[in-house]
């Protein structure tokens, strides 16, 4: 396992839509963040799918990433995740098969199982397919046979895709795909940006019972992380407050466009609907450089993963890309200290 303080970063971004804003603004910004985090050293940029909400801009997951994939150069570029249950195996083979073709060796599926939306969206997107969740693992199974080398006399199979063996992720927020992971011998994503309850068994889990496979020797996890930095530990307090209100707004059955900061959240939310977000987002780091590094150590080295996941839902574009450049310079310091212990 990496050092603490040597560990890759990331970056996942859900194509944030602020209020006014228009889905095809987000996506033009999310581009824009995925060159400068490039052009920052961040391993990977990852795109989730939603679905029926108003503040994201994403559930055409693998369109995105062909738009991000095709405005970067190098960074890998993928999906945290897409949700399988929605689909057909063949179809996500396709059309990442496709993507890897046209963007070789820089392209990530992740996996989940949830369905990424509300109930009623859910039946819009699968039909009558409704207990589809339930197949995850023989779907996931499906989906490696068509990005394996085809076997004599195989019926169906992914053009393109077949052959191209583009890498799978497990995401999960429970232990279900730790487990699961653990058996295919997958790296795994654990959620803990919004949903940290299991994330201590999951990991146990998943690194306990890992399998080696042909892909994968040793556990390797991923672990998310909601970091909000600016100049000063005020400002950024301040700009963390649209995803308090975000979320507060989800638990109540109203997601909507992601709202402008405020300065208090005072008298915005019931005790019990406080004490809900601040469970539900716990593994967050908001502040200033010195405070955001001092939070991104002490997560690492409590944790332990082998990548950190840094997301962070902001209203304004500007200080979302000051704040992940910020995050960059972090990832740059704690390297640099790594690499003097060691000396």
């Amino acid at each position: 396992m990496n050092s603490a303080t040597a560990v890759p970063f990331s970056i996942l971004d859900l194509s944030p839509v602020p209020q006014g804003a228009t889905p095809a603004q987000a996506l033009r910004n999310t581009l824009d963040l995925a060159q400068h985090a490039e052009s920052w050293g961040f391993n990977r940029f990852w795109v989730a799918e939603h679905h029926n909400m108003s503040g994201i801009a994403s559930a055409a997951t693998s369109v995105v990433i062909g738009y991000i994939a095709a405005g970067t150069h190098s960074i890998r570029v993928g999906a945290g995740g897409v949700m399988l249950p929605n689909h057909a195996p063949l179809v996500i083979a396709e059309q990442f098969g496709t993507l890897e073709s046209l963007y070789p060796g820089r392209i990530d599926l992740g996996l989940g199982r949830a369905p990424g939306t509300d109930q009623l969206t859910a039946r819009a997107l699968r039909r009558e397919n409704i207990a589809s969740a339930d197949r995850f693992p023989q779907d996931v199974m499906e989906l490696r046979r068509y990005f394996g080398e085809l076997e004599p006399g195989q019926a169906v199979r992914a053009v393109p895709g077949a052959g191209l063996h583009v890498p799978l992720w497990l995401l999960g927020s429970s232990t279900f795909s730790a487990q699961l992971a653990a058996a295919l011998g997958l790296p795994f994503a654990f959620a803990s940006h919004f949903a940290p309850a299991d994330m201590e068994a999951a990991l146990s889990l998943y690194r306990s019972q890992f399998k080696p496979s042909d892909v994968l020797q040793q556990p390797y996890v991923m672990l998310s992380l909601n970091v909000f930095a600016a100049d000063e530990d005020l400002e950024a307090i301040y700009l963390s407050s649209s995803l308090q209100q975000q979320f507060l707004n989800l638990i109540r059955g109203r997601p909507g466009q992601v709202p402008p900061p405020v300065t208090s959240m005072e008298g915005r939310w019931s005790d019990a609907e406080q004490h809900h977000v601040h469970q539900a987002l716990r593994c967050s780091v908001v502040g200033s450089r010195a405070t955001v590094q001092r939070g991104i150590a002490a997560f690492l080295e409590r944790h332990r993963p082998n990548e950190l996941l840094v997301t962070g839902l902001m209203y304004d574009h500007v200080a979302r890309l000051h704040s992940y450049e910020i995050v960059a310079q972090v990832r740059e310091s704690l390297q640099r200290e790594a690499a003097l212990a060691t000396a």
